[in-house]
């Protein structure tokens, strides 16, 4: 996002937030398991309702998306015709998703993880085109 340490940990510029207030436990392999599901609708909009001067959300993975876009969402269609339910999907559709929502717009991400190595390898127009979007959004936002 192109932020100093001092802008990213100032707690009146940035706010990072997770699906679930409750710690979900690993999977097999070591990774997290997905968010509880009883834990967003306990937590999540109690703790957005605290952040009023929010003006940008971005929401990182697919928990994320699926929280925020469920209204959104329906109206996203791939080019195939069907409607847009993958996080790549969901992701291309970043220009329209964020130009529809209102304050705080959204801005669907994928989850930077070493495992998304691969995924910003085979969608190079993430870096070329919306990395640079949000890039100027958090320099205007944090200035």
């Amino acid at each position: 996002m192109d932020m100093t340490s001092e802008v990213f940990y100032n707690p009146a510029k940035v706010a990072v937030i997770p699906m679930g207030f409750c710690f979900p436990g690993h999977d097999a392999k070591g990774g997290d398991l997905p968010p509880r599901r009883e834990c967003s609708p306990l937590w999540r909009e109690k703790v957005l309702s605290q952040l009023p001067g929010v003006e940008l959300l971005l929401l990182v993975g697919q928990y994320a998306q699926r929280w925020h876009l469920a209204g959104v969402q329906a109206g996203l269609v791939h080019e195939s015709g069907k409607r847009a339910a993958t996080l790549t999907q969901t992701v291309r559709d970043w220009q329209r998703i964020m130009s529809e929502t209102a304050r705080p717009r959204l801005l669907p991400m994928p989850h930077p993880s070493w495992r998304n190595n691969s995924w910003l390898k085979a969608n190079p127009w993430f870096e070329k085109e919306l990395l640079p979007v949000l890039r100027a959004e958090v320099k205007k936002l944090t200035a």
